[in-house]
């Protein structure tokens, strides 16, 4: 019985032995420049797979110097051979048609073959064999890096099949400019699928045209027609709109996807009609899904995407989207610091993806994986994006748009990009396999470690110190938290062993100092919070005046010229360029400082600014520092009440007039106060005061201008206290209405002298 059973399992390790080793046999491609092989298409091939052809071809000659033939499939052509797209072979190996963008690569004992589903699933397909079996890799907008490989040996046996997570999927960076990233990791770019994109509402009914005439083709907001959104019950802007969708689409046939969404504006209509529809539907989202519904069911063959976005994002009652209707959810109001899945301001996000995904299966989602308002800021959310690619995905989302910083360079982009590319085809990789492959591909194995250092203490600071990542926030802000002076130690000492170990290659080099430009900005940026303190601009010169300090404008100078030779355009989104920014600084040298008697004095507030924008505290309005263009620092803010001051000079001093600059910046709510008044006194108690000052110049206008207000004081004797008072208008102007508002003052610094 015992010699039984050890011949059972002697036969079965025997047979496994075999079956291992047919499993693990190789096809030998190519050895030391010969091969048998060659690349066979249909006898009447496509574009793409003749394309797809030359891919392979190209590729297998770089690594190992051989050039397969390329011939059609027919008489006389025997294997073995690889096989591209709809041949015998193929269909052979893998029958029926495959999903839209998926791919298949599969071999026997001697062939190899590539199928691809419709759109670029077959070059999706040769590019990921390429990356598997050969480890080219492309990881930016230069050429892909291939080994020298004299062998070329690929498993037989083998099948191996993908097909995409999502339906669309867009990285909105520099590096997706290049064609060829964009087809190896498998993204898609607005001008390749979407006919119309983005907000529309303006494009298909422009204001400028039909405003003046048709007011009434435009939102009634609080009884008054304003050009900020449509009215959707009106009967002509639905034949507008159809017209326009009908010649567009004319134009454009191919185009796959079209956006019919408001536009980046407040102010929905609140006519009767649309009013009716919204309050059945618990909001303005219920006039804009009928609207776009109607307009989808003209084109059933085409798809209508529309923004849930601003005062759109909620979801209708019971008004479902119609099939061919996708439903763009932005998330645009939550923190980066954690995944969207338990972030505390993303609490809404995950409500309203819920409540669309029970009216529809058509979501995509607008995500953000930068800041916007400082493309070089550093922004630790690496930690963010498989978590939150995997938490989509598990929820039904069908597309994702990662906006980064579109053309131009921000922090680590390169890098960003990449991650988010892999991590929307297969979000469940080993993403600290990629991360480690990616920097010593791009920095060189050498450099690597030390920028992966570098981002691993940057984000553990910034857990440590449980700040918020706000993709409109300001490294300014952070100066005493995960990018203090002495942290920016720290981080630049990794910089500097990073350009040493890649100095003797150019290249590596190059990327290492570009890496290190978010940390110099930063620096920069911080310079102007401390103004005349131990990290800003000034120190004090002779006879007591403010000067810049030594070689502090050449930093600036080099600074731009490294941005302007890395390709940087913009940063920060709306414009800044670095010419513009060197002008700022102009502007900043040339104007200096103030001098003040109020420098270090104590301040005391009535009611607290706002705690959103704390820039100093009470000392921002006496630390010497003018304000500038962004309110975000340098400037106190007071939103939806007064600024009242009290300030103590800290004994008996001789004021013979106040300055104080305050901010006007309507598209952010920060108008100028209607009132400013100024009190004197001598012991805190009894105060005197002075003519106010009014102003009444509110109009409608969205520039932004620094203002200054001169309070004399005519009495000739010493005083101790000053209190300013200076109070806000009293309710929004209805051309800059926006529910949940109120409006804000912002005053950078009293000056007394």
């Amino acid at each position: 019985m015992f010699k039984r059973k050890l011949i059972i399992v002697l036969i079965v390790l025997l047979n496994t032995l075999t079956a291992c080793n047919s499993t693990a046999k190789d096809i030998t491609l190519i050895d030391k420049k010969v091969t048998s092989y060659k690349i066979i298409l249909s006898a009447n091939p496509t574009k793409l797979e003749l394309r797809t052809a030359k891919v392979l071809q190209t590729y297998l000659k770089k690594a190992s110097g051989t050039e397969l033939k390329i011939v059609n499939e027919g008489k006389g052509i025997l294997p073995p051979a690889i096989y591209i797209g709809d041949t015998k072979m193929g269909n052979k190996m893998r029958s029926g048609k495959l999903e839209p963008e998926s791919y298949f690569f599969g071999t026997d004992d001697e062939n190899i073959v590539f199928k691809g589903g419709g759109g670029k699933g077959l070059i999706y397909g040769v590019y990921s064999f390429l990356e598997t079996y050969l480890h080219c890799r492309k990881i930016d907008t230069r050429e892909a890096i291939v080994p020298n490989l004299p062998i070329i040996k690929i498993p037989a046996n083998i099948e191996d099949y993908h097909k995409p997570q999502f339906e669309y999927r867009e990285v909105y960076y520099p590096t997706v400019h290049n064609a060829e990233y964009l087809e190896w990791h498998k993204l898609h770019q607005l001008d390749d699928l979407w006919g119309l994109w983005g907000h529309s509402y303006d494009k298909l009914v422009p204001a400028k045209i039909y405003f003046k005439t048709h007011p009434e083709y435009y939102a009634l907001v609080k009884g008054t027609r304003q050009a900020s959104q449509l009215c959707l019950a009106n009967p002509d802007v639905y034949k507008i709109v159809l017209s326009e969708f009908k010649k567009r689409i004319a134009d454009n046939p191919d185009a796959m996807y079209w956006s019919l969404s408001p536009n980046d504006d407040i102010g929905y209509c609140e006519c009767e009609k649309c009013k009716a529809i919204d309050n059945e539907e618990g909001g303005p989202q219920g006039s804009l899904i009928k609207f776009v519904n109607s307009i989808a069911e003209q084109f059933p063959d085409k798809k209508f995407a529309t923004l849930a976005y601003g005062y759109s994002h909620r979801a209708p009652k019971k008004l479902k989207p119609a099939p061919n209707v996708y439903i763009f959810l932005s998330n645009i109001d939550a923190y980066r610091d954690k995944p969207l899945s338990e972030e505390g301001s993303a609490a809404g996000f995950r409500r309203d993806l819920k409540d669309w995904s029970a009216l529809t299966p058509n979501i995509f989602i607008w995500d953000y994986v930068t800041e916007f308002t400082n493309y070089l800021a550093p922004f630790p959310n690496f930690n963010t994006l498989q978590a939150n690619i995997k938490y989509l995905k598990d929820n039904g989302v069908k597309g994702i748009f990662e906006q980064g910083s579109g053309d131009t360079y921000s922090e680590f982009a390169e890098w960003r990009c990449y991650l988010l590319a892999k991590l929307l085809w297969n979000d469940t990789l080993n993403i600290k396999e990629q991360n480690q492959s990616f920097l010593n591909d791009f920095y060189g194995k050498e450099a690597a470690p030390y920028i992966e250092k570098y981002v691993n203490e940057l984000e553990k600071e910034r857990l440590t110190t449980k700040r918020k990542l706000d993709i409109y926030g300001n490294p300014i802000n952070e100066w005493n938290s995960y990018l203090t002076p002495a942290l920016i130690e720290k981080y630049a000492d990794l910089f500097d062993k990073a350009e040493a170990a890649s100095e003797n290659n150019p290249v590596f080099f190059n990327r290492v100092k570009i890496a290190r430009l978010p940390l110099e900005y930063t620096v920069l940026q911080q310079a102007r919070f401390y103004g005349i303190e131990k990290h800003g601009i000034f120190i004090k010169g002779e006879n007591d005046n403010w000067e810049i300090k030594p070689k502090f404008a050449d930093k600036v100078k080099k600074f731009v010229n490294d941005c302007k030779n890395a390709g940087i355009t913009e940063l920060a989104e709306g414009g800044l360029t670095p010419q513009k920014y060197q002008q700022q600084w102009d502007s900043i040298f040339k104007y200096g400082v103030i001098n003040t008697k109020a420098i270090g004095a104590t301040v005391a507030l009535k009611y607290p600014n706002a705690a959103d924008f704390p820039a100093k505290g009470t000392s921002t309005l006496v630390d010497g520092n003018p304000g500038y263009e962004d309110f975000s620092y340098n400037w106190l803010c007071f939103y939806g009440t007064q600024m009242v001051a009290t300030i103590d000079l800290g004994k008996p001093t001789k004021v013979s007039k106040l300055f104080m600059h305050f901010l006007d910046d309507p598209r952010h709510w920060i108008f100028l106060p209607e009132k400013i008044e100024a009190e004197f006194s001598t012991n805190g108690k009894d105060f005197y005061s002075v003519p106010a000052l009014t102003n009444n110049t509110n109009e409608e206008h969205y520039n932004l201008d620094i203002k200054g207000f001169n309070i004399k004081n005519d009495k000739n004797k010493p005083i101790r206290y000053i209190r300013v008072t200076a109070n806000p208008i009293k309710s929004l102007p209805d051309w800059r209405y926006r529910e949940n508002k109120k409006p804000m003052i912002a005053c950078d610094e009293i000056y007394v002298e």
